[in-house]
């Protein structure tokens, strides 16, 4: 029979669907027992099960209402038990989920509750005996020989299914089973629909990224998602997230950790870690020493994905996963971070990249065009944008996004003003990463961007050291922060996007009358011509 109507539907991404799961069994047999915990296990996962309150099982045909809830239902589950075959509802309602099945593409899954498949699939044992009866019963009826033969073809069907033999194992394990099963594929169905399924470039990072967790290795890892800002690390952090986690026990992503430990003390986030793993809110702690010893002492023993999204201080994984000991065998614990230094040289680096001239491109055009065919005027300028971006999905979303369903006059001075002065928005978004420095850094930092750039490492370093400043040590520091890199050539390089952000952190200095550096040519005249600026 059919079994629960409450809690959150998950498929908010598929409206086709009004119910996650049908669940269909004996209820004599099974309802106080395995189905039961089998519903309470799937209602906890926050996973949709119709239910049936009523409960009548006589009868040749199931209500109406309940034709619907197969109809609308993505996943039937069907609980074969040995008195199975004695209900005539039972095995009407499995009549019309195999109907469903093939009509609209639902999912059926038997699982087989004390009973050998082969005695389903070929009506053997108490089947027989079900059966016997039933055509005893029709003997004088042609249309009900053909119902009986109808339900002997319904469950030949449904028994050749993949499903879950469960007679033998432990029953709570065999129910966490199905419910990640069950899971898993509403994860999937939702994440295909949901906005990430137009990720650029999604599928090659998920590749990687999965390759470095290893998930298939029963240890505890910790892996890093390290890159400069507006790369898209939360982007696909979340992606794998969505995509993993119904692989453990329990998981929790806490988003923008670095603003929330602004925002609130780190208990809090302890706090939400343990509520969120747990599936109990409460206020566990009071204070970060006392999460930091609650915290393993409740998840040792459970295999758990954790991301911590946006970390920039050695507090923010101390606190919040601070040893792979924290965890049960099996864990994975994923971090975003723009400082690599954070993260630990053993633990796995994903350096995420920009994106490559075609899939800048394409990202462009999803948010410039949307589902429209580009103007073959607007190419051009399309082009300049896309090489101006060099690859920053930031920079390509904000900009994209700025001109869609703009004339042509607009996207000529748009894109005139970009190429000059890059958009406010990315850079005060860019601008994250330099507020994180220390004033010595922020200084070494805002030299390479208005002279350094592109210099050789040796020379600025030791012009940097006639400074007086620890060149070596702040220039790792700003490496860390991916914020400048050594090219092959053992140069100093960095971001277009960085080093425009870096020359707008300046003109805010000179315009609050606290001029620091001259790079710019109107600058330099104004100082060497008109000596307006005091340095």
């Amino acid at each position: 029979m059919a079994s629960s109507s409450s809690s959150v539907n998950n498929s908010q991404y598929c409206p086709r669907w009004k119910y996650d799961v049908f669940l269909s069994f004996r209820g004599e047999d099974t309802r106080k027992t395995f189905t039961g915990h089998l519903y309470e296990g799937l209602k906890n996962r926050g996973i949709l099960t119709f239910q049936d309150s009523r409960r009548i099982e006589h009868g040749d045909s199931i209500p109406e209402e309940l034709t619907k809830a197969i109809k609308e239902s993505q996943v039937a589950l069907v609980v074969f038990s040995k008195n199975y075959a004695t209900s005539r509802w039972c095995l009407n309602e499995l009549v019309e989920i195999m109907e469903r099945k093939d009509e609209n593409g639902q999912t059926v899954i038997p699982v087989f509750y004390d009973v050998d498949p082969s005695d389903v699939r070929n009506q053997r044992e108490s089947f027989a005996e079900s059966f016997a009866k039933h055509e005893s019963n029709y003997k004088d009826d042609v249309d009900g020989v053909q119902k009986v033969q109808g339900w002997r073809v319904a469950l030949t069907a449904a028994a050749n299914l993949k499903g879950y033999d469960i007679r033998d194992g432990i029953e709570s394990e065999n129910i966490q089973q199905i419910v990640n099963h069950i899971s898993f594929k509403l994860c999937k169905s939702a994440y295909s629909l949901s906005s990430l399924q137009n990720v650029v470039g999604i599928n090659a990072h998920l590749e990687i990224l999965i390759s470095r967790l290893q998930i298939e290795v029963n240890d505890v890892r910790i892996v890093g998602l390290w890159g400069i800002g507006g790369v898209g690390k939360t982007t696909i952090a979340k992606a794998i997230f969505d995509t993993l986690s119904y692989q453990f026990k329990s998981a929790c992503f806490l988003e923008d950790v670095k603003e929330n430990a602004k925002k609130n003390q780190l208990h809090s986030l302890q706090n939400i870690l343990l509520s969120k793993v747990l599936g109990e809110k409460d206020e566990y702690v009071d204070n970060k020493s006392d999460g930091k010893v609650l915290i393993p002492r409740r998840l040792c023993s459970m295999k758990v994905l954790i991301v911590l999204d946006d970390i920039d201080h050695s507090d923010h994984l101390e606190y919040l996963a601070g040893d792979v000991c924290w965890f049960g065998n099996g864990s994975r614990v994923i971090v975003t971070t723009r400082n690599r230094h954070l993260i630990d040289k053993d633990d796995a680096i994903y350096e995420v990249p920009t994106l490559p001239i075609h899939e800048a491109m394409q990202l462009f055009n999803q948010c410039a065009f949307k589902k429209e065919v580009p103007d073959e005027r607007l190419k051009k300028f399309s082009l300049e944008l896309v090489n101006h971006a060099k690859g920053l999905p930031l920079a390509l979303k904000v900009w994209g996004s700025l001109l869609h369903k703009r004339g042509i006059d607009e996207w000529k001075r748009t894109v005139d003003k970009i190429k000059k002065n890059s958009s406010l928005e990315i850079l005060e978004k860019l601008k994250i990463s330099y507020d994180g420095l220390e004033p010595e850094e922020q200084k070494i930092f805002l030299d390479l961007a208005c002279f350094f750039r592109r210099s050789g490492r040796n020379r600025v370093l030791q012009i940097l050291e006639s400074c007086d400043f620890r060149a070596e040590y702040g220039l790792n520091v700003l490496i860390d922060k991916s914020l400048v890199f050594i090219s092959e050539s053992d140069t100093i390089e960095m971001h277009d996007l960085i080093q425009d952000m870096g020359r707008y952190v300046v003109k805010m200095q000179k315009e609050s009358g606290e001029p620091s550096r001259i790079w710019d040519i109107q600058d330099f005249e104004e100082v060497m011509i008109d000596n307006t600026i005091n340095l």
